[in-house]
């Protein structure tokens, strides 16, 4: 809800301020900023809990929701998305309808893909042959809910919270659970590292003007303001 109520606070600000800098812009276009900037930043928000040196459960659950929010946050920019290049525009029933089938759909094949996984990895006690099973279950999990127009990242997302909580419980000796982890903490680094690299290149190619950083520097702040309300909001409503 939170990722939700940030695309949309911060769409309808940056809508709202883009005329007093003369600059015109659909209102999906800036939804669309709004989606891609409201989650939180896993690798962000894992180097903060590294550098704290909070309990590990407290920063498995953490990074975690960091990574769900980041799942539905993909969601939310690509029902917007698909919305925005429609040439007539969506009515409200068929964006939810579509947010709903990517979203409630990405988490039951999640599960689904999850178990299967758990399953296998729980028969079997082969660090080598598990790895694979893992990398099976992102590539080939991806690859079908996209088939099926699900959401393929919060699938792997709930799948790879399944594995990592239940399947380091019940499913992984000491020596597969360290093997894995390692693998794929070395694929984490490898994925950001060009991640940042073509953001890096990305850069080059963007025209500076002066309206362009003064309308970043406020939308710094409004993103910032959005977050801690849409943070705030949803808090006093489950204490309540």
């Amino acid at each position: 809800f939170g990722v939700v109520i940030a695309t949309f606070v911060i769409g309808g600000a940056i809508y709202l301020i883009l005329p007093l800098f003369r600059l015109d812009m659909q209102f999906l276009h800036c939804l669309l900023f709004g989606a891609l900037i409201a989650p939180t930043d896993p690798i962000g928000v894992l180097g903060v809990l590294k550098e704290a040196n909070v309990p590990k459960d407290l920063e498995m659950k953490i990074t975690g929701e960091a990574l769900f929010n980041d799942g539905v946050g993909v969601v939310v920019f690509l029902t917007i998305l698909e919305a925005a290049q429609r040439p007539v525009p969506p009515t409200w029933l068929e964006v939810s309808t579509l947010f709903i089938q990517e979203t409630i759909g990405g988490i039951v094949f999640g599960l689904a893909v999850g178990y299967l996984g758990f399953w296998l990895m729980r028969s079997i006690d082969n660090y080598a042959v598990e790895i694979l099973i893992t990398l099976a279950m992102v590539m080939g999990g991806y690859s079908l809910a996209h088939h099926l127009h699900i959401s393929g990242p919060l699938s792997m997302v709930v799948a790879g919270l399944l594995v990592g909580n239940q399947g380091k419980k019940h499913a992984m000796s000491a020596v597969t659970e360290e093997y894995v982890d390692k693998f794929w903490e070395l694929i984490d680094e490898i994925l950001n590292a060009l991640l940042f690299v073509i953001i890096g290149l990305e850069l080059l190619v963007i025209k500076f003007t002066s309206s362009f950083v003064l309308i970043g520097l406020v939308a710094i702040f409004i993103v910032l303001g959005t977050r801690y309300v849409s943070i705030f909001l949803p808090a006093q409503s489950s204490d309540s």
